[in-house]
């Protein structure tokens, strides 16, 4: 086992630095036609450029052609054509940071992918569909090809914060390729870990829309190949935690607060977090620490660490709503203190 896992493992340091250099090739390339002016939904301040995802997609893509030549090289990948149909996402993300495509061209893409994707792998498994026959099979089809467009918006979404994303994802990854027996995502973590140099707070590059949508996309891969049972399957699903858990509970937030939801905001936890006083480094640090803990716990205990998992998420989501409840009141205090100081110390006015 060693001796046909160590090739691919030694492919995987050299797709570190391959992913350092590819993202500073990108940097210095694009850093005029694709540059993030700050505006009033921005987290950052500077001026910086993204579609860096870009550079870590040829780091990973070429180190995945690279495996086909290692020995046992196909024992290690699973139909790795499938990668190849990320394309699309990664078009019409550049296209999006560079020139921005209406939204329903970009979900029109992306659905299209994710049928191509669920077609080629099969549906995720829904047991309590199984006994419906050809009905039972076409719903769980359906539910998986909207799930894994939802699973590509969420990371989308959730990609708003130095090394967020990145830093998570790459987490996620390593427990998917342990729990599901694919040693190519390894491929993809050392990519992440060099386009996380460059992306770790303060940034000097943003993956853009082509990294993130494609890291949604891969994960989604991910559990469609993993053929294992249905409650192993269904198990891992907790690693996803805690970005969907932020992304779901800040979409149903805004729902019932009768906001458009297709609007762009600022009122995800992480964001929030952000502007309450934490650095982005501190946010980042604590979702990863989150996402560690949820990987010990499915690793440990199987299906009841996945529902500790839940449970934990439930309760980290109510405590940071009192932490930022906590801070707004003590700001408004802060400013009224302020307000009664400025107007007490004002010259009377004289007769």
């Amino acid at each position: 086992m060693f001796n046909q896992m160590s090739p691919l493992f030694l492919l995987c340091f050299n797709t570190f630095p391959a992913s350092l250099l590819t993202v500073a090739l990108v940097k210095q390339t694009l850093q005029r036609q694709l540059i993030d002016i700050p505006n009033e939904r921005s987290s950052h301040t500077q001026p910086t450029p993204r579609g860096g995802g870009l550079g870590f997609i040829i780091a990973f893509f070429i180190a995945t052609i690279a495996c086909q030549l290692l020995p046992n090289g196909s024992s290690n990948l699973t139909q790795p054509s499938l990668w190849l149909l990320t394309l699309p996402l990664i078009a019409i993300g550049i296209l999006d940071d560079w020139r921005g495509v209406p939204a329903g061209i970009r979900y029109l893409v992306q659905l299209c992918v994710s049928t191509v994707v669920v077609l080629q792998c099969g549906a995720f498994p829904i047991p309590m569909l199984s006994s419906y026959g050809a009905i039972g099979d076409g719903l769980a089809t359906l539910i998986t090809i909207i799930g894994m467009t939802a699973l590509i918006n969420f990371y989308n979404f959730m990609d708003g914060l130095d090394g967020l994303v990145a830093g998570v994802t790459a987490v996620q990854l390593v427990f998917l390729a342990l729990w599901f027996h694919q040693p190519m995502l390894w491929l993809l973590v050392a990519a992440l870990l060099g386009f996380l140099y460059w992306n770790w707070s303060p940034a000097k590059i943003f993956m853009g829309d082509a990294g993130s949508t494609v890291l949604g996309a891969v994960v989604a891969i991910a559990f469609l190949q993993s053929h294992r049972d249905p409650n192993s399957t269904s198990t891992a699903l907790a690693i996803l935690l805690p970005l969907i858990a932020d992304a779901i509970y800040t979409l149903f937030r805004r729902l019932l607060r009768g906001e458009n939801i297709f609007k762009a905001h600022r009122t995800h936890l992480y964001q929030r977090l952000q502007q309450s006083g934490w650095s982005h480094a501190q946010v980042a640090s604590s979702y990863i620490g989150f996402t560690l803990l949820n990987m010990n716990a499915i690793s440990l205990f199987g299906a009841n660490g996945a529902w500790s998992s839940v449970a934990m998420t439930l309760i980290a989501i109510v405590l940071t709503e009192t932490y930022l409840y906590t801070r707004t009141l003590q700001n408004q205090t802060s400013c009224l203190y302020f307000e009664r100081s400025a107007i007490s110390h004002q010259p009377s006015a004289k007769n």
